[in-house]
């Protein structure tokens, strides 16, 4: 009898390292499939010199090609996309703090006095922690930043421009 349950006892505890094996692999791949979008996407806009109507349709359709489906929720003062269909996007404010979306896109200044037109974009994505059986857990943030641009092809953070605007 002592032996029956000690081989019960152990069949467990392979089945529990199995889980914890299989939750971890399921963690890595997804973090590393949101990392790689997070890469192509500050990339995008890095090559279109700001966020234009082009960089946000270019971007939509990259992670509509990427089956990419997740959405959260973005900080005050960021601008969300919550539909990858349009290019539109839409300024996070008190009242709707609380909606998801796809991913958050916010402009930086960051000029000195000899570019003061300088800026970068800060880029926010989620990913979901989700296991075969149990499903969805948590969803996480990735954030990123693109290299400073000096002149934004959305326009001067100072003067009224084109597309999103500047946070000092």
């Amino acid at each position: 009898m002592r032996e029956a349950i000690g081989g019960t006892w152990i069949t467990q505890l392979i089945i529990v390292f199995i889980f914890v094996f299989v939750a971890f692999l399921a963690l890595s791949m997804n973090y590393s499939k949101a990392f790689r979008v997070k890469n192509v996407t500050l990339s995008l806009v890095e090559k279109n010199e700001g966020i234009t109507n082009t960089t946000i349709e270019r971007i939509n359709n990259y992670l509509t090609y990427t089956g990419y489906t997740t959405k959260g929720k973005c900080s005050k003062g960021m601008y969300g996309i919550s539909d990858l269909e349009n290019i539109n996007y839409t300024k996070i404010d008190k009242y709707n703090k609380n909606n998801k979306f796809y991913y958050c896109i916010s402009k930086v200044k960051s000029g000195t006095t000899n570019f003061q037109n300088r800026a970068y974009y800060k880029i926010k994505l989620f990913f979901k922690f989700n296991l075969p059986v149990v499903g969805d857990i948590f969803t996480f943030n990735i954030d990123g930043q693109t290299k400073d641009i000096i002149y934004p092809a959305d326009g001067d953070c100072d003067k009224k421009s084109t597309g999103i605007k500047c946070t000092k």
